[in-house]
């Protein structure tokens, strides 16, 4: 049980992400519209983001500005 605890400890929810990409709430809840964001997890009527899949969605991102 102290590992679904601490699992639950570490889920995030949509201010979390916003927060975490410097964009607002609205564009978090469009990526999930359009399905373009980190994968979620619905519980209820809520929904949850893992660290690990928001950090793995940013790593996808491209990059630019470098020759």
């Amino acid at each position: 049980m102290g590992t679904i605890n601490y699992a639950l400890a570490e889920l995030l929810n949509e201010h979390d992400v916003a927060r975490i990409t410097g964009l607002s709430v609205a564009s978090v809840r469009r990526w999930r519209l359009l399905k373009q964001g980190p994968k979620f997890i619905k519980i209820s009527a809520s929904v949850r983001y893992r660290a690990e899949d928001v950090r793995a969605w940013l790593e996808t991102r491209p990059t630019g500005g470098g020759h």
